[in-house]
């Protein structure tokens, strides 16, 4: 490493629409997107646009409207490996920029944490803004309660971009018909693991239990800007069906089941 930002990799997916499901382009992809033409602009580094998946889907030419001047797509079935043809492409980057999870519904979120221990490089997660300087990145992250903290990482690195990322992608048609799709050279790699995976249409969204609240709005206040014990009960000794007992109580007394 020279300590200069040279080459910068964004990884796109195809996203889904919450309420008709047609595939348009991914949201988080789109701030990282973005992050990696601001970090482009500013060190006058390469920027590559990069997708494992269907050269032919049309909602790849979303993120050319987005600001990306071309989308590299290397060819990959349901059933191949991901990683490994990223992993081969991405040799010699100096920062990888992707979405912290797909918007398929149930996507593990794991292509980050796999790449980077592919690369063998260091990964940052729930990132909000990036900065470069001195062949380090500082990353401001995303935590629960509106909380937020800086950690550094040496480059080469992979970050993943929180969705709330503090960045505003813009799209023009304008620039959707300049740029192109580009089907890239890549062997696909069977994924092994792809066989034991059953993939099916969601059927509706799985309801969480939550007991009523009971406590004033001041106290509610107060909650949301301080780290306080909410009661309840640990258990820790006792058979798994003295446990199953415990929960199945809480859950009568709030009255979350009628049984």
């Amino acid at each position: 490493m020279n300590g200069k930002l040279e080459k910068i990799a964004v990884l796109v997916s195809v996203g889904r629409h919450p309420v008709s499901g047609v595939a348009r382009y991914s949201r988080n992809d789109a701030a990282a997107l973005e992050i990696g033409r601001q970090l482009s602009s500013q060190h006058a580094a390469r920027l590559d646009v990069l997708h494992a998946g269907d050269p032919g889907n049309p909602a790849l030419e979303d993120y050319l409207a987005l600001g990306a001047e071309h989308v590299e797509v290397l060819t990959c079935g349901a059933n191949d490996d991901a990683v490994k043809l990223l992993a081969a492409r991405l040799k010699g980057y100096d920062l990888v920029l992707t979405g912290t999870c797909a918007e398929g519904a149930f996507d593990s979120g794991m292509l980050p944490y796999r790449l980077a221990d592919a690369l063998s490089v260091p990964l940052a997660g729930t990132a909000v803004d990036v900065t470069v300087a001195g062949g380090r990145a500082t990353v401001r992250q995303f935590l629960p309660k509106g909380v937020r903290r800086r950690v550094e990482v040496a480059l080469p690195a992979v970050v993943a971009v929180h969705p709330l990322a503090s960045v505003t992608p813009r799209y023009a048609y304008a620039r959707l018909r300049a740029g192109s799709i580009q089907p890239g050279r890549a062997e696909a790699v069977a994924d092994t693991e792809a066989a034991q995976w059953q993939i099916a249409a969601v059927t509706r969204k799985p309801v969480r239990f939550a007991a009523a609240e009971k406590r004033s709005g001041h106290a509610r206040m107060l909650s949301a800007t301080t780290t306080e014990s909410r009661g309840g009960s640990v258990v820790i000794e006792g058979t798994s069906v003295e446990k199953a007992q415990v929960i199945l109580a809480y859950l009568r007394e709030h009255q979350l089941i009628d049984y």
